[in-house]
């Protein structure tokens, strides 16, 4: 007697994301095709828009899912035991570092990825990824601001202008690291979020 039951679709969809997760990050997404997501994640072709209503559609699940998996890990590493506000912080940085490199990102450099890709293509994805990273902005200016408060670091301005800054100058500093491949453009990077800080290195 046969006991086993079909996958649920939550988890059939769940599975396309996080195989179109890595793929698209390692090749972007035009050049992806759907079909290459179905295989890899092993779902019989022809049924993709059972789970998606267009490839955009997709596009922006994917971004939206990645969001809610990175905005977990910043909570995490933001609610590190043992550290104040500002050590903290500064281990997202070096998570973003040791995450966005040149080599493969296994899924984890999604918005750097696509961001100037997908921006001037799909609305969908670009109001996906502006809520992203808008979530992203917000927490850290919490963190920024409560870092403040407790003495571990200071700013010239307010929590949203630093936070903002300093996401702005990563994003950039990743983009610049995929082109001359090195790191180099992350210490530099890392050199300005001490000053902006006001944290001795």
């Amino acid at each position: 007697m046969n006991t086993s039951h079909p996958p649920k679709t939550t988890d059939v969809r769940e599975s396309i994301l996080a195989e179109g997760q890595r793929i698209v990050a390692g090749k972007g997404f035009s050049a992806v095709g759907i079909n290459e997501v179905l295989a890899a994640a092993g779902v019989p072709k022809g049924s993709f828009y059972h789970y998606f209503g267009s490839k955009d559609a997709f596009g922006e699940a994917l971004l939206d899912q990645y969001f809610v998996e990175y905005l977990a890990d910043i909570d995490t590493i933001l609610r590190t035991p043992g550290m104040d506000m500002a050590q903290r912080l500064m281990r997202y940085w070096q998570s973003w570092q040791d995450n966005q490199s040149f080599q493969d990102c296994q899924g984890k450099c999604l918005a750097v990825k696509l961001g100037a890709e997908v921006a001037d293509l799909s609305e969908a994805m670009r109001l996906a990824l502006k809520r992203g990273t808008a979530a992203i902005i917000e927490k850290l200016s919490r963190a920024i601001e409560a870092g403040s408060k407790e003495g571990s670091l200071s700013i010239d301005g307010t929590p949203r202008d630093a936070a903002e800054s300093l996401y702005q100058l990563w994003l950039g500093a990743s983009v610049m690291v995929k082109i001359v491949r090195d790191v180099g453009p992350f210490e530099t990077a890392l050199k300005r979020t001490y000053q902006t800080l006001h944290l001795s290195s």
